[in-house]
């Protein structure tokens, strides 16, 4: 056995004995923190404590995964209703919220993408370009422009899967180029590997920012920040500052991938002629990839008319009732429902409901659940007890400290733990923390978003850090080394492209 591959090994036991004490530590720990949460704060009614001590659980159990995070969300919410916190009928309202439907429209839609194969064609695609294939360099950018504009249209996790085996496939064929049989190293474990896998994992995670519908964190964030203010973040709006932030991250974590991980050469023979062929083996695009293509460029255009009848100021009566009535979730569900109508050349549906129910219904719960939090700890006046508690605490008085704490608190919290729960666990804190200081919630709310999906250290930060670091090909150490410089880079972007774009465009609750 090689000296790599004994490290890798033992990186892999290192790390399944951290989760098994992270998860043994969490049940033991749950019972009396809830009891104290219970018990303690007497001068707090009922209500609030019960709220506190279930948050307590959740917070804990998504921390320590001690059983899977939708398990988790599903016992939590029960909870709430056995120890009085709610009603059935308003815990569980949340779960018809319009964003739950979002998710599982947005979900049905990527889905069709997969089944299709619309995904693979648009990445070979971009690879395919001139000169991309024979440097890698430009290949490890290739990787992470794909990862990113994949992550726009389908989820983060679902990117890194289907872009991992191409991945494989070149890290594999450029070792035995590269290789240098004295360093005892398998071929395909070099720096240039490392590289690559690290370049899907942080591309995905980037795309998945730019909109509030393509990340789930996202999807809890803004659902939380109108549970809890009544009030929603437009797309445009986000978009605004997203849109700068996602080129500004993907460039800074592109170069410290390339310095953390400098290749050992810059030149592939034939790789662009490899991408070529197999873009060649996939043929002429079929009806079904047509279909697919045509409903998701419909969704985003239905998506977006109502930010350009209000950017425009436009006041023709009827296109001012169809703006009205165009709700992201309704839109994407109705589309993806159509699906299911239209033939593809084999005379069957374009998505038959066996593949569609293959979507990740455990997050589509998660969603449920975190809207539910929001909701009932602004109706029990558990946020406004928190925030003001913290407030007064940590003696924070401005945007710029409360974004800080925001950022930092949910990079912190999300290298620990996935990115959705990190963000589900933080927002809600955030918000009534900016209303105690009298300060608008909207930006630390947003800074609270994207530092809860931008850990970058750890397997568990994120879906697609997990699945790159399941290759192999990643060794634990230089994750870590990168990952700091990544996290040390992307804190003042937040705080620059949140607080100042979001300034600018007036981001503020009416």
């Amino acid at each position: 056995m090689s000296a790599t591959e004994v490290t890798t090994h033992n990186d892999v036991g290192e790390a399944s004995r951290f989760d098994y004490l992270r998860a043994r530590a969490g049940l033991f720990a749950a019972l009396p923190l809830m009891a104290l949460a219970l018990f303690l704060p007497q001068d707090l009614p009922w209500e609030q404590r019960a709220m506190l001590g279930v948050l307590s659980f959740i917070v804990l159990f998504w921390i320590t995964e001690t059983i899977p995070i939708p398990a988790t969300a599903l016992i939590g919410i029960a909870l709430l209703v056995i120890l009085g916190v709610g009603s059935p009928s308003e815990v569980y309202s949340a779960f018809g919220s319009p964003t739950v439907f979002l998710v599982i429209g947005a979900f049905i839609l990527a889905r069709a993408m997969t089944v299709h194969g619309l995904d693979r064609r648009f990445a070979l695609r971009v690879l395919s370009l001139p000169r991309v294939g024979d440097s890698t360099h430009l290949t490890a950018f290739a990787f992470m422009i794909v990862a990113t504009l994949l992550a726009m249209l389908v989820s983060a996790s679902a990117t890194a899967a289907m872009l991992l085996p191409i991945g494989i496939g070149v890290v594999r064929t450029v070792g035995d180029l590269i290789h240098d049989p004295a360093s005892g190293r398998k071929s395909y474990q070099t720096r240039f590997s490392c590289m690559l896998m690290l370049a899907i994992a942080y591309g995905s995670g980037v795309g998945s920012v730019l909109t509030p519908v393509t990340g789930i964190a996202n999807v809890i964030g803004r659902g939380t920040v109108e549970q809890m203010t009544g009030y929603q973040i437009p797309l445009f709006d986000w978009v605004s500052i997203s849109g700068p932030y996602v080129l500004g991250l993907g460039t800074l974590m592109f170069i410290a991938l390339v310095l953390m991980n400098k290749p050992e050469t810059h030149h592939i023979p034939n790789g662009t002629a490899s991408f070529r062929r197999q873009y060649a083996e996939l043929g002429p695009m079929t009806r079904g990839e047509k279909i697919v293509a045509l409903v998701f460029a419909l969704t985003v255009a239905l998506w977006t008319f109502p930010a350009v009848v209000t950017t425009f100021n436009i006041t023709n009566p009827v296109l001012d009732v169809i703006a009205s009535h165009l709700n992201e979730g309704s839109v994407v569900v109705l589309l993806a429902g159509l699906l299911f109508l239209i033939p593809t050349e084999k005379k069957t549906p374009t998505l038959e409901w066996s593949e569609a129910a293959k979507i990740d219904w455990g997050t589509v719960i998660l969603v449920g659940v975190g809207l539910t939090v929001g909701a009932m700890m602004k109706a029990t006046g558990l946020a406004e007890t928190i925030g003001t508690a913290v407030a007064d605490v940590t003696g924070v008085n401005s945007v710029l400290l409360l974004c800080l704490v925001a950022v930092i608190l949910g990079m912190v919290i999300s290298e620990t733990t996935s990115n959705t729960a990190s963000v589900g666990i933080v927002v809600p804190i955030i918000i009534p923390i900016a209303l105690a200081i009298g300060v608008d919630p909207l930006i630390p709310a947003m800074a609270a978003i994207f530092g809860g999906n931008a850990g970058a250290m750890l397997p568990v930060s994120t879906p697609p850090n997990a699945i790159v670091y399941g290759s192999g090909y990643v060794p634990m150490l230089r994750m870590i080394k990168t990952g700091v410089v990544a996290d040390l880079v992307t804190i003042p972007l937040i705080l620059l492209t949140v607080i100042g774009i979001g300034s600018a465009i007036g981001l503020s609750l009416p």
